[in-house]
């Protein structure tokens, strides 16, 4: 009971050490595995672990294979999990580098890594390539906290966002494929008759996997299922689709999963958000379980396994030599400098998936008499933490060095994507500045996106947005919605993530009309809320400009401006084109001769 208490204790403590100090979590969480596990051999009184998952085969914490199934179940969730962020819009609207990446790149890995651990290490082609195979992904587990407190240029965040996302569950299936040709070709010495058992497994994983997906859907859409079971209901469906799975085409229960995920993540399922979620925060807590118990498992002889020089040149290989080959190969004709492929080249931690897939396999093939199948485990890891001990410590030094790293954010984020705002983001756009609509009204970011605006459909009041690393250039915020209560919450919750040089609101109409104490965050006039800044742009659908002669003068247009009832200023651009975002409050700007300001409505002599 201590035990198992202990394990999602330090789980979830892992979890928040991980987020405090935006690391990715499964390094604290193998380390502190490894720690209570092998390590605490060397320290404790009797040489014993101080967690054993499994000893002699038959006692601990789960004897005989009470560990493997646990582990198959926890991978089988977390799996499906992952097939369900795989939409298939997404791989058709990302760029032909990213397909190439998760694709020609990953084939460069695969087939590069398993000859280099077949010569280096000696150990079998089948067991070289099933590595391989587990090191192909990355995942957005492991690159987005690293990512988050790197401010890149756009190209860079989106490439490597992308490629974590969409590698992960593809990079999943092809291990489950390789593993299942490993284990029906060992048991058939790799005739025909291995083929069709693989073929078997192909099939059942295929047509299951299609049929659940199909048969949750439908009992969701006809409302089968009460909603407060959907989330119970779905986890249930799963583990009896993994186990059913077994039964028809032993271990094809891990293709049926990430099959399945897949299917129902791109059907448009009616609270497949709240299941996502459900699935995430379950996610969470078996990672955290899991990886405490999969390091403390390893024993000091599998860790001596490694400890020989040419585990240094397996891992110099992967890192240093096959991932600047792949990124090269897949990005060449993308239009990205050489030194933002050489920062992508640099970042490619091992995550998550990798990790829990590589124990899980080490496990069986153990079990089954394997040759070399207690390689799997170490070597996996080793590749794990290595990557992410080195992107986690040198990736911010790295952009800095490359030149992909943004001196200054001077991206704009907007809150709302009404007329107005639309109008405007239009202006800064032609102007040279990236700027981001966020608003939960898909109609209003169809709208912007049919003016070839940068625009997304997002809810401030989750967390989706403190996620997208695509977000880090951002340093200005502008809360423009119809809601002032959304509008001083966006200024609270965001403005010390994205509003780096300036988080501004729009007056509501009560601080208007009733002479209320205007905020610091008061943005354009004192004297215009979402109401007139929405008429005068339905009269005046136009952005005009008039150049400044001195102080005097814009002191003078800017009275004239506010004076007007239907003009409202908006920004000065000054002498090198750069856009200050200006608020009747702030009178701080330089003015000078040549400036020019930037206003909506009835025109100004």
């Amino acid at each position: 009971m201590i035990e198992l208490a202990g394990i999602i204790v330090f789980g979830t403590i892992a979890q928040w050490v991980a987020w405090k100090l935006k690391l990715p979590a499964i390094l604290p969480l193998i380390l502190i595995g490894l720690l209570v596990g092998p390590i605490s051999t060397l320290i404790s009184a009797d040489s014993t672990k101080w967690l054993e998952p499994v000893w002699n085969g038959t006692e601990g914490l789960f004897p005989g294979e009470r560990l493997f199934n646990f582990v198959s179940l926890a991978i089988s969730i977390i799996l499906f999990e992952g097939g369900l962020t795989l939409k298939k819009e997404e791989i058709l609207n990302v760029g032909p580098a990213i397909l190439k990446l998760i694709t020609l790149g990953s084939l460069v890995t695969f087939f590069g890594a398993g000859f280099a651990a077949h010569y280096i290490f000696g150990i079998s082609w089948q067991i070289s390539f099933l590595f391989s195979a587990l090191i192909i992904v990355t995942g957005p587990t492991v690159i987005t906290p690293i990512l988050r407190n790197i401010p890149l240029k756009k190209d860079v965040s989106t490439v490597l966002k992308w490629e974590g996302i969409l590698i992960d569950p593809i990079g999943a299936l092809a291990a489950v494929l390789i593993f299942e040709f490993i284990r029906v070709g060992e048991g058939y010495n790799y005739t025909i008759e291995a083929l069709i058992e693989f073929g078997k497994i192909v099939v059942v994983g295929f047509s299951i996997g299609f049929t659940a997906a199909y048969a949750l859907y439908f009992s969701i859409k006809k409302k089968l299922i009460p909603h407060y079971l959907l989330n119970v209901a779905s986890l249930a469906i799963v583990l009896a689709v993994f186990v059913l799975s077994d039964l028809f085409a032993r271990e094809s229960g891990l293709l049926t999963v990430v099959i399945m995920g897949m299917v129902l993540g791109n059907l448009k399922v009616e609270g497949l958000k709240e299941i996502l979620y459900f699935k995430e925060s379950l996610s969470i807590l078996l990672i955290s379980i899991l990886f405490i118990l999969l390091s403390a498992n390893i024993n000091i002889s599998d860790m001596l396994l490694l400890y020989r020089w040419e585990t240094l040149v397996l891992f110099g290989i992967v890192v240093f030599v096959l991932r600047p080959l792949g990124v090269f190969l897949s990005t060449s004709h993308s239009g990205l400098t050489l030194n933002e492929k050489l920062f992508i080249s640099w970042v490619g931690p091992r995550g998550i998936v990798a990790a829990g897939i590589a124990s899980l396999f080490g496990l069986k093939l153990s079990m089954q008499g394997e040759p070399d199948a207690e390689y799997i485990t170490p070597l996996v890891f080793m590749i794990v933490l290595g990557t992410v001990l080195l992107n986690a410590t040198t990736a911010r030094l790295f952009a800095k060095i490359t030149g992909v790293f943004l001196k200054s954010s001077d991206g704009i984020i907007m809150i709302g994507a009404s007329n107005f705002a639309r109008l405007i983001a239009s202006y800064l756009k032609k102007n040279g500045r990236r700027v981001v609509l966020i608003d939960i009204n898909a109609e209003n970011i169809e709208r912007a996106k049919l003016l070839g605006l940068e625009a997304m459909k997002g809810n401030v009041y989750e967390d989706e947005l403190l996620e997208d690393v695509e977000l880090n250039d951002m340093g200005f915020l502008l809360a423009l919605t119809g809601n002032p209560v959304i509008n001083e919450y966006v200024i609270e919750k965001f403005s010390n993530i994205f509003g780096e040089n300036g988080a501004y609101r729009i007056v509501s109409t009560d601080e208007m009309t009733e002479g209320l104490q205007l905020p610091k965050t008061q943005l354009f006039t004192h004297k215009d809320d979402f109401i007139n800044l929405s008429e005068v742009v339905r009269d005046f659908p136009f952005v005009n400009e008039v150049p400044i002669n001195s102080r005097e003068h814009y002191s003078r247009l800017l009275k004239e401006v506010n004076d007007e009832l239907h003009t409202i200023p908006l920004f000065l651009k000054d002498n090198t084109g750069f856009i200050h975002i200006i608020s009747s409050l702030d009178e701080s700007f330089k003015i000078e001769k040549g400036n020019t300001l930037v206003y909506i409505g009835k025109a100004i002599v």
